[in-house]
């Protein structure tokens, strides 16, 4: 790949070093709610550019370029059915997370039922938010830079990317990673977007290129049972379950919701996320699709078909993790490059600033605030800032030794599709079934979690193989665990009646909402914005079908 100009580099550098700038001009540590959840004043164009920004990392970049190129625009159903969940969130759940007044989601486990629930939940939350989330971001973060600057070694760019991100967002908490995320969500969309343009100018136009992949599965979202990126089947029944977890159970993404000002701006938020993920399908999937449809490795006679990344690195050296960098060496002039790479950089360190405030808020609320309850806000804030260096310096260790796991996807999206359907049902019936009591809770997670162990002790210690795909599993724990909770819930005493009425969803809710919005002008509503949404999902799955 091509080295970059000294204009380029210098671009990148000064981008940097603005954001580090720009983050900590922003930032609020003064009291425990300014440093966790920044002082709760957030506008919905803050929080949802800060959602979008958190949201797509590099391994997003990545992995949306590289699907694009192996198997077309398949993976883009994660993204549209993941705004009808957006949209089912900010309908039913978001109002009950901001008038709670929670810190973190395991908190709202302990309002609805109890302390066993929560402390269960905020661990797994911690362990993956530190070895899944941060460890993988570094990792991926730190190929992709390698790409580019093919002599650096590979855990010093893991430590310089660790350094950026954790140098405001340790110091500032909240404020100054959603100050820089709006910064670096801006950069993201415009930089993703001229490049989609070059890419696309490459092929020859949009007519060319769909002349191109009219034929055949590339530009068709339904596909069969037996495709290995998204059968038809997982998408109804699997994708839903990972969105809900990723969007209105991770405490990465709900805690920037959880800053907005009211339950209005939080709702905004969610839904102007979703308009924005509508895109993502021009400026990170077609992309990758186009690099296979200009050649963009040079490589002779490749299949017009489905072949596996693994295959496709052994057999013809194409390793699709290098698509969007190759497009952006390849494609963009000088001056160009370094703007899109900070794009890259914004992908980047969003996602790390995100997961390091979450992993320093649990701790410091679920497990120190409990240990400590006499301790101050400002003791809070000091706890918050010790946390988030530890989970930095231990994601820095662990992300070299996931390069031993034969791909980002098996070390990642199976492990979670694994681990949430349990927690996304008891969310579920803890909002939805009043009968759902703490006892029930706990078995249901439990008995899911002992699932998840089995499946996972199958696929990877004994190495056999279950014949399901990951998407189609997930519905699968998440029935059990229904049942368990269900049926244990059944078996032994009520919920108390204060955790009932606070924390779950009756119609009088709807009818109240209802009542508030008369007189509110048609595109201030939300519900005529979250039906606009909903309408332009199925219109995008519709054209794509």
């Amino acid at each position: 790949m091509a080295q970059l100009s000294t204009i380029d580099l210098i671009v990148l550098v000064l981008y940097i070093v603005f954001i580090i700038w720009w983050a900590l001009k922003h930032g609020k540590a003064k009291d425990s709610d300014s440093y966790f959840l920044a002082g709760r004043d957030l506008t919905w164009p803050v929080v949802g550019l800060s959602l979008f920004a958190a949201s797509v990392s590099s391994s997003t970049l990545m992995g949306h370029s590289g699907e694009g190129f192996i198997s077309g625009i398949a993976v883009f159903n994660y993204n549209w059915i993941s705004v009808l969940v957006m949209v089912f969130f900010a309908l039913f759940f978001l109002p009950f997370y901001i008038r709670s007044g929670i810190f973190t989601m395991p908190e709202f486990l302990e309002k609805r039922f109890d302390g066993k629930s929560r402390t269960y939940f905020s661990f797994i939350t911690i362990i993956g938010n530190v070895f899944l989330d941060a460890s993988a971001t570094l990792y991926t973060g730190a190929l992709i830079i390698k790409m580019i600057f093919p002599e650096a070694e590979v855990m010093w760019i893991i430590i310089g990317m660790a350094a950026v991100a954790g140098s405001y967002t340790i110091i500032g908490g909240l404020s100054s990673a959603i100050n820089a995320d709006v910064i670096q969500a801006s950069v993201l969309i415009v930089g993703s977007t001229i490049l989609a343009f070059f890419a696309m100018n490459e092929i020859g136009g949009w007519e060319t290129f769909i002349d191109r992949f009219n034929e055949g599965f590339w530009l068709k979202l339904t596909r069969p049972m037996d495709d290995p990126t998204v059968p038809w089947l997982g998408m109804w029944v699997g994708i839903p379950i990972l969105g809900f977890y990723f969007w209105a159970n991770n405490q990465v993404m709900v805690q920037r919701v959880l800053s907005a000002r009211s339950v209005d701006h939080g709702r905004k938020g969610v839904l102007l996320v979703g308009f924005l993920y509508l895109f993502t399908i021009f400026i990170f999937i077609m992309p990758g699709l186009i690099a296979r449809g200009i050649n963009l490795f040079g490589v002779e006679n490749l299949p017009d078909s489905i072949i596996s990344g693994s295959t496709l690195k052994t057999d013809y050296g194409v390793n699709t993790d290098e698509v969007y960098p190759r497009l952006i060496v390849e494609l963009l002039p000088i001056g160009l490059i370094g703007i899109i790479l900070s794009a890259m950089i914004s992908a980047l360190t969003s996602t790390l600033s995100a997961t390091l405030s979450s992993v320093s808020t649990l701790f410091t609320m679920d497990f120190y605030s409990k240990w400590n309850k006499n301790a101050s806000s400002k003791e809070k804030v000091r706890v918050g800032k010790i946390t988030a260096v530890v989970a930095l310096i231990v994601s820095v260790v662990w992300a070299p030794f996931i390069e031993e796991f034969d791909s980002l996807i098996a070390y990642y999206q199976e492990i979670v599709s694994y681990l949430a359907p349990p927690v996304v049902a008891t969310f579920f019936l803890g909002l939805f079934w009043k009968r759902s009591n703490a006892v029930g809770a706990f078995s249901g997670l439990m008995s899911g979690l002992v699932m998840a162990a089995a499946i996972m002790f199958t696929k990877y210690v004994l190495e056999i193989e279950i014949g399901l795909h990951f998407l189609l599993l997930a519905p699968i724990v998440m029935l059990l665990s229904l049942i368990v909770n269900v049926l244990v819930s059944l078996m032994t005493a009520p919920p108390e009646l204060e955790k009932v009425e606070k924390n779950t969803w009756t119609i009088q809710i709807w009818k109240d909402e209802t009542k508030e919005l008369e007189g509110t002008v048609w595109y201030k509503n939300f519900r005529f914005q979250a039906l606009l949404l909903v309408l332009a999902c199925f219109g995008m799955y519709y054209i794509f079908f």
